[in-house]
């Protein structure tokens, strides 16, 4: 399970940082799709099978959807953007390292050696029953917010004065 872990935490390091070198963005949504499905893999080598589900069907399935759908809607250019500068910042890096060095150093820190007893007595039962008894209102409203979002972004990809 550790090589697993180990496997997926390495591949979605990487596809993060395609994310956000790569100078298509069409490619840095599926590099996304990457990254975003092998969390889902730390997920599923933690024994977080219902937790890596819900990774894949929200974020790789409904998220990187709209982010396409938007992006076709609003007619981005698909091809390599000559302006765009994916200049390797130094300083950018050294934050980026710094930042990660104290969260990782803050986790383990915080956590040390703890060993943590695996439930799996209904856990997924547990979270169904808080998201649909006690989360349901925010869990609504977010689904309105996001319809919302849609609707804007077909109406602001409207051109005045043309009928298609």
């Amino acid at each position: 399970m550790i090589v697993l872990f180990a496997a997926a935490g390495v591949l979605a390091v990487v596809a993060s940082v395609l994310v956000v070198t790569t100078r298509r963005i069409v490619h840095a949504a599926l590099w996304l799709v990457v990254a975003l499905g092998a969390v889902a893999g730390c997920f599923g080598a933690l024994g977080a099978e219902f937790v890596a589900l819900v990774q894949v069907l929200v974020y790789v399935g409904a998220i990187v959807v709209l982010v396409l759908f938007a992006l076709m809607l609003t007619k981005a250019p698909t091809n390599a953007l000559a302006g765009l500068t994916t200049k390797r910042s130094p300083f950018a890096a050294a934050i980026a390292a710094v930042l990660a060095v104290v969260l990782g150093s803050g986790v383990v820190l915080a956590f040390g050696n703890e060993k943590l007893e695996r439930d799996t007595s209904g856990a997924a039962q547990d979270v169904g029953t808080a998201v649909f008894r006690t989360w349901v209102l925010p869990f609504e409203v977010l689904s309105v917010l996001l319809l919302a979002a849609l609707v804007g972004a077909i109406a602001l990809s409207v051109r005045p004065g043309k009928d298609s």
